[in-house]
């Protein structure tokens, strides 16, 4: 069974014992979480799309870490006005497992 969940603004497919990197969320390392922004759900060749979300469905996940990505440079340049800048940027994430995904029962 996968899911697509959304979470930070951005849609992941997810099957159980999947590790992710996410948006950083306000959660403490090895504490588990309910994500309940379900998009679809497919197994064995049915799919349920929500209308936005499907109801009755979530994914359980444990917080593996919390922690900033690799550094990117960015730069920014004004020709003929002697105008350069140039920043650094690390984007903070959550890396989680996925423990489990259930779905309301349906006909």
């Amino acid at each position: 069974m996968y899911a697509i969940i959304e979470t930070g603004g951005k849609q992941y497919k997810v099957e159980t014992e999947d590790v992710i990197f996410i948006e950083k969320l306000n959660a403490q390392e090895d504490s588990e979480i309910t994500l309940d922004k379900v998009v679809a759900l497919g197994a064995n060749g049915d799919v349920i799309v929500g209308s936005p979300y499907v109801e009755g469905a979530f994914v359980k996940a444990k917080v593996l870490k919390n922690g900033k990505a690799k550094k990117i440079v960015v730069q920014t340049y004004k020709p003929k006005k002697n105008e350069k800048r140039k920043m650094g940027h690390r984007q903070p994430y959550t890396k989680v497992q996925i423990t489990a995904i259930k779905a309301k029962k349906t006909k």
